[in-house]
């Protein structure tokens, strides 16, 4: 049993004798296994105490960078802001980059400008890029953590990702869409608001195969590219859609929903279900109106605590003894709205 801790300092957290703890620390005879998990036990206290004892007053500064649509970036803020005082007594500052759009010359350069000013680390959203990739390979060899957050850039030098399982995401919504809708021939709608974000790829693939599984009578129509921006968004959609009058079904993976209901009404589609991600300020009013039929909803909050609490390891003020997984899908309909978001 290793330990770096006096024996008279573990006989006192456990309330053994020393030469209780002895025996058990060198694995002698007549030490009940009881015993031995009191001294284990005692161990692992100590240890956390001294994490907590290095962790008091520690300042540690967190760069966020994120492409996102604002309507997002200002969730990621919220869900930032709420879990900060759980941190206590280390005290994060985060300091956010958002823009809704960022060009792959763009993000490697803000990469490089933490790298140089120092981190304690970079929860990052962005697309999976060649110079991105070279950006966090750099601050990992600088000691600066990176965690992706909510779409992952598999296969990098990142240090753990913190988010949604997309492509189990995908495949929830290819079974809803499954037993929702009683066309046969019709066609569903998806939008991606970019092919480079590998989560919203991996929700694509997810339902995709599930899609082609359960329901091969219905076609699967792609409007992507609008990085999630109502305007832009709004082009691909009328784009995709106004010579095909079969639109049974919509799944946007990658926001813009406003515009993409607002395409719907002028051309006169209207879709049976329509599936969306996140309870952002758009989505949770169009759910009321109806105009959604379901959220697939993962709480940023959880997300941005394991991004943190992965950081925090990397720094050794905290142990993870199991690794976190990835976020609970939750389906919200207008039924079970979660408290949090009542006006």
């Amino acid at each position: 049993m290793t330990h770096r801790f006096p024996i008279k300092e573990i006989a006192q957290q456990a309330g053994l004798s020393t030469a209780t703890v002895d025996r058990a620390l060198n694995k002698r005879a007549h030490v009940s296994p009881q015993t031995r998990r009191r001294v284990s036990d005692a161990i692992s206290e100590l240890e956390g105490q001294e994490t907590q004892l290095s962790a008091r007053g520690r300042r540690m500064f967190i760069d966020f960078v994120v492409e996102a649509p604002a309507r997002f970036s200002r969730e990621i803020r919220h869900a930032t802001e709420d879990v900060l005082p759980a941190f206590n007594p280390a005290v994060i500052r985060p300091r956010f980059n958002f823009k809704e759009r960022m060009s792959e010359e763009e993000c490697a350069a803000i990469l490089k400008s933490i790298a140089k000013r120092g981190s304690q680390g970079v929860c990052i959203k962005a697309r999976d890029l060649p110079a991105i990739r070279e950006g966090i390979s750099e601050l990992m060899k600088k000691g600066i953590p990176v965690v992706t957050i909510f779409t992952d850039i598999s296969g990098s030098d990142r240090l753990a990702y913190a988010g949604l399982d997309n492509f189990n995401a995908g495949r929830t919504a290819a079974y809803l869409f499954a037993n929702m809708l009683s066309h046969t021939n019709g066609t569903v709608l998806t939008t991606k608001s970019d092919t480079l974000f590998q989560g919203e790829d991996d929700r694509y693939q997810g339902f995709c195969e599930v899609m082609a599984h359960l329901r091969p009578d219905l076609h699967v129509l792609d409007a992507s590219g609008g990085a999630g921006l109502n305007a832009s968004t709004a082009q691909k959609v009328e784009l995709a859609i106004s010579n095909t009058p079969d639109i049974c079904a919509v799944y946007s993976m990658g926001g813009g929903n406003t515009a993409i209901q607002q395409v719907l009404e002028n051309l006169k589609r209207k879709p049976d279900v329509f599936i969306a991600h996140d309870l952002d300020a758009d989505n949770l009013r169009l759910l009321r109106e109806g105009k959604i039929t379901v959220v697939l909803q993962h709480d940023l909050r959880e997300d941005i605590r394991i991004a943190f609490l992965h950081m925090m390891a990397h720094h050794k003020l905290v142990k993870l003894a199991v690794p976190p997984t990835a976020s609970d899908i939750q389906i919200i309909t207008p039924m079970n709205i979660p408290s949090r978001f009542d006006v």
